[in-house]
Parts: C-alpha cells; structure tokens; sequence
C-alpha cells in the first residue's frame, strides 16, 4: 500500500489545536474575500449607492420531504453582516506562517490513496458507529475544545448557534437553520478514529484525482504531492470526463465530506443544503470558480446556494454569545 494511505489515525484529541488551526483558514479566507469585494468595488463603481440589503420577509417552510420543490428564500443577501467591520478579523501575516505549515502538510498528503483508505475506513461494517442526537453530537464536540482550552475564544456550540440563529434572523429556511447548526459536526471524526492529523479534518477541500487547480490557496506547496508528477492525476481531468458534475468529484477528505457521508442517506435535507455542507470549504470553485469543467446542469444552482450559505460561517464568528440554555431542547 502506498505510504500516503498509511499515516497513523490519531488517537489523542486536541481541540486547542485543532481550533486554532481552523480560526486561522477562516481568517484568511474572510481577507481574501475582503480584498476581492473591494476589487470588485471599484471595478463596478458607478457613482450610485448600492441598496442596503434587507432581512427576508420570507415564511419560513417546513422542514418536510417536499421541502426541495419549496426551498425559501435561501440565497437573498445576507442581511446580519451588512453593518460587520471586517477589518476587525486578524491581518494575513497574524496566521501566515501557522496556515503555511498546515497547508504544506495538507496538500503534500491528500492524494488519492490517502483518500480512497480513507473512505474504505468510513465504510467498513466493523466501525464504531454511535448514535447521538444533534445536540449531543454538539456537546460531544464542544468538549473536545473545551477539555484541551476551557479559555478559547469562541467555543464550537457558540460558533454553531451563531451561525444558526444569524440563518434565522434573516429569515432563511428552517432546512438552512439547520445546516447551520451542524455543518461543523463533522469533526466528530477526531472521536471514531477517522482521521489522521489536523490536515485531514479542517482546511479548504478540493477534488483528488484531477490536476490541482492555482486557484487552490498556496498552490505551490502541491509540489511535494506525489499525484502532482502521476501519469492521470495530474491531467486536467484526471480519472474525471468533462461534466461529470461537480458532486461526482471525490473531495479531499476531512470534515465536511465526512458529515456529508453520514448525511446524504440519513437526512431529509434538499440537495442545495447537502451542497453547503460539503463545499462550503471548496473555495477554489465556489469563490474563484476553478473546476468549471466538471459542472453540469443544476451545479450552478448548488454553487448560488454555497455562497448563500458561506457569509454565516465566516462571519457569525464575531456576533454576541447565544444564551445556550435559553435555545437548548431537551
């Protein structure tokens, strides 16, 4: 087997770390997405002033099977950052050199035998496999971060129901709402023995199997990457055809596509809110719209509704604590 499909899997947790690791991807990415609205800005300056985005007067829909022929009004402007100072969010340089690190090691390691071990593990009838509701998979998660640094800034439950509650407040879908509150629990794979290290849990997601694209951040470091020199792997289609669609891409493992495995055969979400879960880390296609030979009819749609969903994640992170057991159903 191929040494890349063999790291050890990890079998002392810590959170701090873990947490810390991620806060630092959000933030670099919350200032490249800062520095291309200014971009864009100017680009389309016109001298007009641009309408202030308002909360969706929307009726929430049920969450039932026919939600997906009645989805809401996912994807109107986010309303609950219009007024955020995103400047406030650390510069570049603060996680430059810890995000560097992470990403040489990521990219270096995610090849396709990492990730097709990776899945064999997922889907081996043998594996641990507890049942817990929502919540308790939320408290289950949060005292990984809590038990490493009981001091962290922002606990995992506060970042989930931040993110929730500001999908509420501007009145988006109760199947959003939900996506927000569990989008992050795929780092539960830290508890069952489904990871290897930090760079296959967190971090942006691209597909294996296929040439990296330059717009995947620090697209240098896929160098050290043994499928960058393979004879398939590197070609701009790899083991892909042209429109193969984007969700038959086999996306670097870690913790959104572990949660969207879990998922996709065990939830009533449209496809729209499987989409969030599983791309919304998939910044080089969603943002910079790499890998656009892939898609096909209906990904554009999954695409409006990835960066529907991406300002809550980003951005909640610096709303005010949520009352937890004010929201708390028993």
């Amino acid at each position: 087997m191929a040494p890349s499909a063999t790291y050890p899997i990890i079998t002392t947790h810590s959170g701090a770390d873990l947490e810390a690791i991620s806060d630092a991807v959000d933030e670099i990415n919350v200032l490249k997405f800062k520095a291309a609205q200014q971009v864009t800005e100017i680009l389309n300056d016109d001298s007009s002033s641009p309408s202030s985005p308002t909360l969706s007067t929307a009726a929430t829909t049920p969450f039932t099977e026919q939600q997906d022929q009645d989805l809401g009004d996912f994807d109107t402007p986010s309303a609950f950052d219009a007024t955020k100072d995103h400047s406030r969010f650390r510069q570049y340089t603060t996680a430059e050199s810890r995000v560097l690190n992470f990403y040489a090691e990521q990219h270096a390691k995610q090849t396709v035998s990492h990730n097709v071990a990776a899945r064999a593990r997922f889907n081996n009838p043998d594996r641990k496999r507890p049942e817990m509701t929502i919540w308790e998979a939320i408290e289950c998660l949060n005292s990984l971060i809590d038990e490493s640094d009981p001091d962290t800034e922002l606990s995992q439950i506060q970042h989930l129901l931040q993110s929730a509650e500001a999908i509420r407040r501007d009145g988006k879908p109760r199947w959003m709402q939900l996506v927000g509150l569990v989008h992050d629990l795929g780092k539960l794979m830290l508890f069952f023995e489904l990871a290897t290290g930090q760079w296959d849990v967190v971090g942006d997601s691209f597909p294996v199997g296929c040439r990296f694209s330059d717009k995947c951040i620090l697209p240098e470091s896929f160098s050290a990457n043994p499928d960058s020199e393979h004879p398939v792997y590197s070609t701009e289609h790899g083991i892909y055809t042209a429109g193969c669609g984007i969700e038959n891409l086999m996306m670097s493992w870690g913790h959104d596509e572990y949660l969207y495995q879990v998922l996709k055969d065990q939830s009533l979400l449209p496809r729209e809110g499987l989409a969030m879960i599983r791309f919304h880390s998939f910044y080089p296609w969603h943002r910079e719209e790499a890998y656009g030979w892939a898609m096909k009819e209906g990904d554009e749609e999954l695409r409006r509704a990835v960066r529907a969903f991406n300002p809550y994640d980003l951005y909640s992170k610096s709303d005010e604590p949520v009352d937890v057991e004010a929201v708390k159903v028993s």
